[in-house]
């Protein structure tokens, strides 16, 4: 009887009353698929609450649009008519810009809002993950998403309240960079609560396509409404990741805990939680106890989070983490750069226009969405994380060579070679920060005792955000000496990337050999890495 309140008072209240409605439950397929759904739609959200800061800059000191005289990517004159484009660019040509940031500093200022935005986001995550696995996830990820549709929207609101004192503005990322913190850890733990390992790679390959279309809305929404003042542009993303807040409450099971599927009787061959031996009797038409050893028995709130000085000695976590700063410099260089490196590159004999930079880099997105998903199903394959990311990593040195070197001979090939580099590169990025986190999170030296998935994505994401800080920073001096020298900075950091992993795909590789040999003990894959090796070579 206590069991059944507890289920009933952990159980979301959307879908609680969805159920009393019903009269029966869903499956546990369909509960899979509305937590990809809705994790997929909160971190879109975040991702499209972060756009609006690059979409207004040229408002606030709009000297760059003297130049250009275009609208700024995604809208263009593709979405709007011709004489709404004209009128827009004149109004935003004419303007003053908005003081503090319309002075000769202005640029400067509008890059310390940028790095004070990273650095409260990549520090406030050690914290946030700690947060995540110590909290309920549901109400943590709540709070962290309305918190920051509302300094986001205030952020906005400095148009309204006519306010031009440069710290409100840069307080006010800052906070919001903070509670942005709370996303990245909470829905890979979410995901990872629900998913086994097995097909782990490819299902978080394929869900980590939110980034982008979180991105490229978030574009769109924020240039939609810019021509009724800045402001909104701010303040309809703040509301949308507030919306979407309100819809994880009502509907986001963090754990199938929450929600009476543990210790429940099934003979469905298709819980990926089960172990090997145990889906071989399942598909032999045994019933099958349904109990996760690594899991979370008792649902939200029933366990305390590991520190992050513990999490740190899980085996794989620090390589990872450092294989992700250098593979995030490296991605993140190309997010806030190519449109600028291609605007100011001879492609085919010719320079292209700002907007038709924007609309060119996106393509190396597209390669990286790619990546993801064969990088996520290559490893579930294989069953080698470590192996299948710094394979990629060394794969990026040779693509983003022979981009730097031939891809200003057509545009044509320019776009084949930058789709090519944006698979290698975003491929392992993707990978660590979605399955090797989750797996990491549920790592059998835990032996089911506590939660560490937000706790360790926490630490391995980042610690990549700082590099994502770095990347683009360094950049900014490197350009000005020629773009080999960033070329070359980049294929460096793809190398140091691939070398941080290679104890563990050498892990990998022996663990492969050992099971070729028949063993008198039968030694098992470790149901949370498959890097079996990795606690007894670090003994």
């Amino acid at each position: 009887m206590s069991r059944d309140s507890n289920t009933r008072r952990r159980t979301p209240p959307g879908i609680f009353l969805i159920k009393s409605v019903r009269g029966k439950d869903w499956t546990l397929k369909s509960y899979r698929y509305i937590i990809l759904l809705l994790t997929f739609i909160a971190y879109a959200s975040y991702h499209a609450s972060r756009k609006p800061s690059s979409i207004v800059k040229s408002v606030f000191y709009p000297e760059s649009l003297k130049n250009s005289k275009v609208n700024p990517w995604p809208v263009g004159n593709v979405f709007i008519k011709e004489e709404e484009f004209v009128s827009f660019d004149r109004n935003r040509v004419e303007s003053q810009g908005w003081y503090p940031f319309n002075q000769s500093d202005g640029t400067s200022k509008l890059g310390e809002i940028d790095v004070a935005f990273l650095a409260c986001y990549s520090s406030g995550m050690y914290v946030a993950g700690h947060l995540g696995d110590t909290l309920d996830l549901r109400l943590f990820l709540t709070t962290g998403m309305i918190g920051s549709g509302i300094f986001v929207g205030l952020f906005g609101m400095g148009y309204f309240w006519n306010i031009h004192v440069f710290w409100f503005y840069l307080s006010m990322q800052m906070v919001a960079g903070l509670f942005q913190a709370t996303g990245w850890p909470s829905v890979v733990a979410v995901v990872g609560n629900w998913f086994g390992k097995r097909k782990r790679g490819l299902i978080m390959g394929i869900w980590n396509a939110h980034t982008s279309v979180g991105n490229i809305s978030g574009s769109l929404l924020a240039a939609a409404v810019l021509d009724y003042g800045w402001g909104w542009s701010f303040i309809v993303p703040g509301a949308l990741i507030a919306s979407a807040g309100v819809l994880v409450y009502l509907f986001l099971p963090a754990y199938p805990e929450d929600i009476g599927f543990c210790g429940v009787t099934d003979s469905s061959p298709n819980l990926e939680s089960l172990s090997q031996a145990e889906e071989d009797r399942t598909q032999k038409g045994y019933v099958v106890k349904v109990e996760k050893s690594s899991g979370i028995k008792e649902g939200s709130g029933s366990r305390t989070g590991i520190g992050l000085f513990e999490a740190c000695f899980i085996p794989g976590v620090i390589p990872f983490a450092l294989c992700l700063f250098f593979s995030k410099l490296v991605a993140y260089t190309f997010l806030y750069w190519l449109p600028f490196y291609l605007s100011q590159t001879e492609i085919g004999g010719e320079y292209m226009s700002v907007k038709s930079a924007g609309n060119l880099s996106t393509l190396f997105d597209v390669g990286g969405i790619a990546g993801g998903i064969l990088a996520g199903y290559i490893s579930d394959k294989l069953n080698a994380r470590a192996t299948t990311a710094a394979t990629f990593m060394l794969a990026a040195i040779p693509s983003m060579l022979l981009y730097r070197t031939y891809g200003s001979i057509s545009r044509t090939i320019n776009i084949l070679l930058m789709v090519v580099a944006g698979l290698f590169v975003n491929g392992p990025y993707a990978l660590i920060t979605t399955a090797v986190s989750a797996d990491l999170g549920t790592h059998s030296s835990l032996r089911g005792d506590s939660r560490a998935l937000a706790t360790v994505t926490a630490i391995i994401d980042g610690t990549g955000s700082v590099g994502a800080a770095l990347g683009p920073l360094i950049t900014g001096f490197l350009s000005s000496k020629g773009w080999d020298v960033v070329f070359i900075m980049l294929m460096v950091g793809a190398l140091i990337a691939s070398l941080l992993l290679s104890h563990l795909v050498i892990a990998e590789f022996t663990e492969r050999s050992h099971k070729s040999v028949p063993s008198s003990h039968g030694q098992q894959t470790d149901e949370a890495t498959g890097l079996q090796p990795l606690l007894r070579n670090q003994r």
